[in-house]
C-alpha cells in the first residue's frame, strides 16, 4: 500500500465519519448562541437514528432509492419536535438547562430501546438494506491527486454537512436574524429593549438545535451501523458537544473540529488496514477518540468563552 493509498483512505474515512458530528455540533452551536445549553444532543441524535432506521424499513417497499433521504427528513422534524422538551423546561419553566438536557438523554435512550423492544420483539431493528452509498463526484473527482483525495469513494451526506457549516455561518453572522440570535445569547435585556422576543428566538434556536441533532443521528445510523441498537449512538453527541466547545461557538470552527474527531473515529475503523497501525491492540484505537476529546478540550484549546448569558434563563424586568 503506498502513500496515496493510505491518505486516500484516511481522508474519505475521516470526511465520512465527520459528517454527523458537524450536523449535531452546528445544532449546538445554535442553541448555545442563543443563550440554552444543551447537553442533550446525544439524546437528540438516539432519536434521530431510531426514527430513520423504522421509517426506513417500515417504507422500504415503497419509496425504494429515496428512502434514506426521506427518512432523514422525517428524523428531522421528529428531533425538532421532541427538542421543544427541552426548550419548554428551559426557557418556560427556567428548570436547570444541564440537568434538562441530561435527563432528554435519558429519556431518549430509554423511550427510543422500550419502542425497539415492542415493535421488533428484541433488542435492535433489523438491518436496512436502502441505505447510502459511496460514490465518485461526478467532474470533480477527475482532478489529478485532489480528486482522489476528497472527491473519489465519498458520501453526497459529507458534501451537505459542509453546505450546512458555510450555510450556519451565513446565517449566524451576515443575516439580521443571526444578530438577534446572537443577542440574546450575549445580552437578552439589551436585546428585549429593542423589541426582540427573546423566548421565541431560544425557542427557535433550540428546534434549529433538535433537527440538525436528529439529522446528524439518522446520517450516522443510516451510513455506519445501518441498524438501532443500543450501542447506536455512544457518544458522538457528547463528541458534538466537545466540537462545539473545542471550535469555540462558531459553525466554522465545529466544522473544523468535527474533522479532527471523525478523523480520531476513522482510525478505530479503518486502522487495522493502515500499514503502521496494523499492529496496534484494536482497544488503542477504539479509545483513541475520546483521548483525543479530553485531550483537546483540557489542553489545546486556550482560553474559550461561552456566549455571556448562556445557561441563564432570561426573566423580563429582571437585571
Amino acid at each position: 500500500m503506498d502513500f496515496m493509498q493510505i491518505l486516500e483512505i484516511l481522508i474519505s474515512s475521516a470526511i465520512f465519519m465527520a459528517a454527523p458530528l458537524i450536523f449535531t455540533s452546528i445544532g449546538g452551536v445554535f442553541s448555545e448562541r442563543s443563550g440554552v445549553i444543551n447537553i442533550g444532543l446525544e439524546g437528540l441524535m438516539v432519536i434521530g437514528a431510531f426514527i430513520s432506521i423504522v421509517f426506513n424499513l417500515a417504507f422500504v417497499d415503497s419509496l425504494g432509492g429515496a428512502t434514506p433521504w426521506v427518512a432523514l427528513l422525517v428524523a428531522m422534524a421528529v428531533g425538532g419536535l421532541l427538542s421543544l422538551i427541552h426548550a419548554v423546561a428551559s426557557i418556560s419553566l427556567r428548570a436547570d438547562q444541564t440537568v434538562s438536557g441530561v435527563a432528554f438523554n435519558l429519556l431518549a435512550l430509554g423511550l427510543a430501546l422500550f419502542l425497539v423492544k415492542k415493535l421488533y420483539g428484541k433488542g435492535q431493528t433489523d438491518m436496512i438494506q436502502e441505505r447510502f452509498l459511496r460514490t465518485d463526484i461526478p467532474v470533480l473527482s477527475d482532478i489529478p491527486i485532489i480528486g482522489r483525495l476528497f472527491f473519489s469513494n465519498v458520501y453526497y451526506t459529507s458534501f451537505i454537512a459542509l453546505g450546512v457549516a458555510v450555510l450556519a455561518w451565513f446565517i449566524l453572522f451576515k443575516t439580521p436574524f443571526g444578530l438577534r440570535l446572537r443577542s440574546v445569547g450575549e445580552h437578552p435585556m439589551a436585546a428585549d429593549t429593542m423589541g426582540i422576543n427573546v423566548s421565541q428566538m431560544r425557542y427557535i434556536a433550540v428546534m434549529i438545535s433538535g433537527m440538525l441533532g436528529g439529522l446528524g443521528g439518522a446520517v450516522y445510523a443510516q451510513t455506519v451501523t445501518l441498524d438501532f441498537s443500543h450501542s447506536t449512538i455512544t457518544g458522538q453527541g457528547f463528541m458534538a458537544l466537545a466540537a462545539m466547545i473545542f471550535g469555540k461557538w462558531h459553525p466554522l470552527g465545529a466544522f473544523g473540529a468535527a474533522l479532527f474527531f471523525g478523523f480520531a473515529q476513522s482510525l478505530s475503523v479503518v486502522g487495522t488496514s493502515i500499514p503502521f497501525l496494523e499492529d496496534v491492540p484494536s482497544v488503542y484505537l477504539l479509545i483513541a477518540p475520546y483521548v483525543l476529546t479530553i485531550l483537546a478540550l483540557t489542553g489545546f484549546i486556550g482560553r474559550a468563552d461561552a456566549p455571556k448569558a448562556s445557561g441563564i434563563p432570561y426573566v423580563k424586568g429582571n437585571r
